[in-house]
């Protein structure tokens, strides 16, 4: 009769104990991914980053404004949001209403949300040189991510902010034209 209370239990047992690892899992920071990026060049033309979302390197002159964008943003212009410490979050474009809005109330000022094709993950955030991949909008790590990162502390130009740039989410400037 012992051995099959034993074995009934064992089961509950190891569910509470991955039940624990899982949330240990969403109160830790040890999934971010970090890289050196040195490259700060203002170009012109599309650049092939080798993070998906993009984490900083050579970038467009415009940066785009800060803000919640319900298209893709060209990433051109958000990586030169990044080189001002702006936090970008991308998100799965098939993202309910409701978890985009959880999101847009938790961007910080110097923020910038957009939907993203082909992320790795139901949403990621992003600074320059640092990125986490979240199981979606109510993922504990993003608080924890944004106290971390959120100050811009990673950026080559702390303290500059994403007002001011462009509306556009192609990266236009208003009165240049399509190829500005």
């Amino acid at each position: 009769m012992l051995v099959l209370g034993a074995a009934l239990a064992a089961p509950l047992v190891d569910r509470a104990l991955r039940g624990e690892e899982q949330v240990q899992r969403a109160l830790d920071l040890s999934l971010v991914e970090t890289w050196e990026i040195t490259d700060r060049l203002h170009t012109d033309g599309d650049v092939t980053y080798p993070q998906d979302p993009p984490a900083g390197g050579a970038h467009a002159p415009v940066w785009l404004a800060c803000g919640v964008y319900d298209e893709p943003v060209r990433e051109e212009n958000a990586v030169h949001d990044l080189e001002h410490g702006t936090v970008w979050i991308t998100h799965d474009p098939d993202l309910s209403a409701d978890d985009v809005e959880e999101l847009a109330a938790q961007l910080p000022d110097n923020g910038i949300l957009s939907p993203r094709e082909g992320l790795p993950s139901p949403v990621v955030v992003t600074v320059w040189g640092a990125q986490l991949q979240l199981d979606g909008a109510h993922d504990a790590r993003l608080g924890l991510f944004l106290e971390e990162y959120g100050d811009g502390h990673t950026a080559p130009e702390l303290g500059v902010t994403c007002h001011g740039g462009t509306p556009d989410p192609q990266g236009r400037v208003p009165g240049e034209g399509v190829d500005a």
